[in-house]
């Protein structure tokens, strides 16, 4: 799937407005994503979160304590398309 999120807004509490390099954009609450534990603890926190930006080279987001999501599970949350594991991987 891989489609790098090109741009990303912080909106209230924990939602995210993301868009994708092949124009697909909508709304994600990562209450459903993330557990908010570890290095997304700090995220809670409005001004933490509100941190977020995209690191082009990855082609997700990221927030400056290191947290990051994979763009393919933005991408699944925001289109409703479940995430296709590689043959090798789902045979495991």
């Amino acid at each position: 799937m891989l489609v790098d999120v090109v741009e990303v807004r912080a909106l209230s509490g924990h939602w995210l407005h993301v868009r994708f390099a092949d124009g697909v954009e909508g709304e994600i609450d990562l209450d459903g994503i993330v557990h908010w534990e570890g290095v997304f603890a700090p995220l809670v926190e409005p001004e933490r979160f509100a941190e977020v930006r995209v690191d082009p080279e990855l082609g997700t987001v990221v927030w400056p304590n290191g947290a990051d999501i994979d763009p393919d599970v933005l991408y699944a949350a925001v289109t409703g398309r479940s995430i296709e594991l590689p043959k090798a991987a789902a045979q495991r």
